[in-house]
């Protein structure tokens, strides 16, 4: 928000009450508001930047006026701040609005009643007399009370943070992490927030720092610059930078010498704020500099995995003197099904290597082999462990086999901070443990994991290399198939029953680099348009209504939308929009709440959006699915159902952990597999039609796959192979390279 102050020359002060928002745009805050004003019966258009404001609240704007040719008189606002109401309706309005956690409409109906125009003053002043309100008990006075002091705290911080330029928003998040030491911190330790609190990245903290004095060429900005650097580096998917790479690039970002950089960078290192280490590059080695968490996960991942290797203790020792011949006899019996060679070669080497890999596209039996491997582990009553990363794919997994499955996060029992339960001096009770969806991985996951493996014990990871890289940094599978030490099969046998499929078919076909064929099939269809805004419109109907219609399948469950992007006409936030229209719209009566550029409303497809050690029973994780369930604008606090069958709850000021999830981005949909996916394809997405986008994309469908856009932009997609690795050392600490 921009800092309130008195109007300039020519503007105009509007006193008003936030009745509705029709429009929040959540990357920059421009909003379009209805509001009530003393002047006019009607409501009044208000447009500009009201980030953090919500309904119910009384405003002072400062703006000035003008005519839009189309939407007619508005006011265009430059400012504003919050002000109490001073009429009962609008005291009433605003203690039933769900700002003041403890107070609804009812009880808010009931304390202006009795208590009329003194009532803000009562709960300010003698919060005690609350309990003469009838129905409102001590618990609730003191959860009133308690609220009320929250709020006023906040308004403090947040007051402050207008007069630094800085947006409300994040004012709550700032509170609840400093308490009464917020204004403190902000002050004098202004990069500290950019660590300390999600929300806040080093932009933002950069512009706090200069606001409160912080000299352009300081160390400290420096340094966290070059952290801020690093970071944004592993959000890309790198575990490290070259260190001339690193420079340069915070050279960019900070607008000071490389000179300066470069010897706080030599600080950094001293200080043990990051590490630099030569590893191997392309010819001549590189000046690797990384995160310290990220270079201490590298290391421990490696010597986990090569200590398993070597351990001479077997957990699984039946199968290095088994009869191959009568074990396989034995599964051909048993499942009905003979293996191919390369299925046979997998499960012996599961079940007699201590880490191994399994990798193959669709169609190609790595279900069938997975299940043979448990399969005969189980005959021999072996102590069988099932893990995938995302609950779908756990789901999945446990289906397969008849075995329960888990998230790794469950599997682990994450704890507050990320610390896992397991680790290597409590490990898992397992023989065997069976990883799929292996290409999801990130390096810290995988290094939690594999630390709590017990010596002896197998470990297979199972997963398609050609898909999509792990959200988080590294590409810990595609390292694995490098490493010489590292035991692998890739299965490259399409099996007969799977070439009928088109889905397959295609996946197969994007993956070497051909076009899809999409006419004539019963599974995979084009919807051609060329126009982005268009196709989002043909996406959004062909997904909600001639799909269903077609082929009998359910719009929110079945039907998953997938794009490359976020952002665009076609993108995730604008089709999520769009499918919320149709699917949960705005009904009178019924709660919904807004969280900055979303409205959240009972009944909404959701996905978080980033990794909470702190909810639910072991934490909920980035890319987690489920339904809204229940929204109290008294407690304030939404309910999502998740699809690992947990009910989660949020505070109203968590909402921006989460995001809707009708449409999602292609990389947010690795591990699941839905019954059909839509993929909109526009050139506006151009930067990202890549191969392994696409090739992701279509093998997350179970039975049908329609693409909707442009020819050209499909041409794009499949020609286009990924730009580049990504920077990590892990092939090189497991001890050489292998062709992948």
């Amino acid at each position: 928000m921009v800092p309130v102050t008195a109007p300039r020359p020519g503007a105009h002060v509007l006193e008003a009450v936030l009745e509705r928002l029709t429009y929040v745009n959540e990357d920059n805050g421009y909003t379009v508001a209805k509001v009530a004003t003393a002047r006019s019966s009607d409501l009044t258009t208000v447009v500009g930047a009201l980030l953090g404001a919500q309904p119910g609240e009384s405003l002072r704007l400062i703006g000035r006026w003008s005519s839009h040719p189309k939407f007619g008189r508005q006011f265009e606002v430059e400012s504003y701040t919050t002000v109490l109401p001073a009429t009962i309706q609008g005291i009433q309005r605003y203690l039933g609005s769900g700002l003041i956690k403890g107070i609804g409409p009812v009880f808010a109906e009931r304390i202006v009643a009795h208590f009329g125009l003194d009532t803000l003053q009562i709960i300010e002043e003698s919060p005690d007399r609350l309990i003469e309100v009838p129905g409102l008990g001590p618990k609730r006075t003191t959860k009133i009370t308690e609220a009320w002091e929250e709020q006023r705290a906040i308004k403090e911080v947040m007051i402050f943070l207008q007069s630094v330029g800085v947006s409300t928003s994040l004012a709550v998040r700032i509170y609840k992490r400093y308490q009464d030491a917020s204004i403190s911190i902000v002050r004098n330790h202004p990069y500290q927030l950019a660590t300390d609190v999600w929300g806040i990245g080093f932009k933002t903290a950069d512009t706090i720092a200069q606001a409160v004095g912080v000299p352009h060429d300081s160390p400290d900005r420096v340094k966290a610059g070059l952290q801020y650097t690093l970071s944004e580096a592993t959000d890309s998917g790198h575990c490290y930078l070259p260190a001339q790479q690193l420079i340069t690039e915070a050279s960019k970002i900070l607008n000071v010498p490389e000179d300066l950089i470069t010897r706080c960078l030599d600080d950094l290192v001293a200080d043990e704020g990051v590490v630099r280490e030569a590893v191997p590059g392309d010819g001549e080695p590189v000046e690797a500099v990384y995160l310290v968490p990220f270079h201490r996960a590298e290391i421990s991942l490696a010597s986990s995995l090569l200590r398993l290797l070597r351990e001479t203790a077997d957990r699984l020792p039946h199968f290095e003197r088994v009869d191959w011949d009568k074990a396989l006899a034995w599964l051909r019996t048993t499942t009905d099904t003979s293996l191919a060679p390369e299925q046979e070669q997998a499960v012996r080497t599961a079940l007699t290597a201590k880490v191994a890999v399994l990798t193959g596209g669709p169609g190609c039996g790595k279900s069938f082999t997975v299940r043979s491997i448990v399969a005969l582990a189980a005959a021999k009553k072996a102590k069988i462990t099932l893990v995938a990363p995302t609950g779908r794919a756990a789901k999945r997994l446990s289906e397969l086999t008849g075995h329960e499955a888990a998230t790794v996060h469950r599997l682990l029992q994450l704890r507050p901070g990320g610390d896992a339960s397991f680790d290597r001096d409590n490990p898992l009770d397992a023989d065997l443990l069976v990883v799929d969806e292996a290409s999801m991985l990130d390096l810290i996951l995988a290094n939690k994991l594999v630390k709590a493996v017990p010596p002896g014990a197998h470990v297979l990871l199972v997963g398609d290399v050609d898909q999509l890289p792990s959200v988080g940094a590294g590409e810990v599978l595609r390292d694995l198939l490098g490493a010489d030490a590292i035991p692998r099969v890739r299965l490259t046998q399409i099996f007969r029953q799977a070439s009928g499929s088109g889905v397959i078919t295609n996946a197969h076909r994007i993956n070497a680099g051909k076009p899809p064929v999409t006419t004539g099939l019963p599974d995979f269809f084009l919807f051609p348009c060329d126009d982005a805004e268009e196709t989002a419109a043909l996406t959004v109907d062909v997904a909600y209504s001639r799909m269903p219609a077609k082929f009998g399948l359910h719009a929110r469950r079945d039907i998953q939308i997938l794009t490359p992007m976020h952002r665009g006409p076609a993108g995730a936030g604008t089709l999520n929009g769009l499918l919320q229209q149709r699917l949960t719209p705005v009904r009178e009566g019924v709660a919904e709440r807004r969280a900055g550029g979303r409205v959240f409303r009972v009944g909404d497809k959701v996905t978080q959006i980033r990794n909470n050690y702190e909810k639910g029973a072991n934490g909920v994780f980035n890319g987690t699915v489920g339904i809204v369930t229940a929204l109290s604008a008294e407690d304030q606090t939404l309910t999502v159902r998740t699809d690992e069958d947990e009910d989660v709850t949020y505070d109203f000021d968590e909402l921006d952990e989460l995001a809707h999830a009708y449409a999602v981005t292609i990389h947010r949909s690795q591990g699941s597999e839905y019954p059909a996916v839509v993929i909109p394809l526009t050139t506006s997405a151009w930067m990202m039609l890549q191969r392994n986008l696409l090739y992701t994309a279509v093998t997350r469908a179970k039975r049908l796959v329609v693409l909707v856009g442009s020819r050209r932009a499909l041409a794009a997609a499949v020609r286009t192979v990924s730009a580049g690795r990504r920077h990590t050392a892990l092939a090189h600490r497991l001890g050489g390279h292998a062709p992948g």
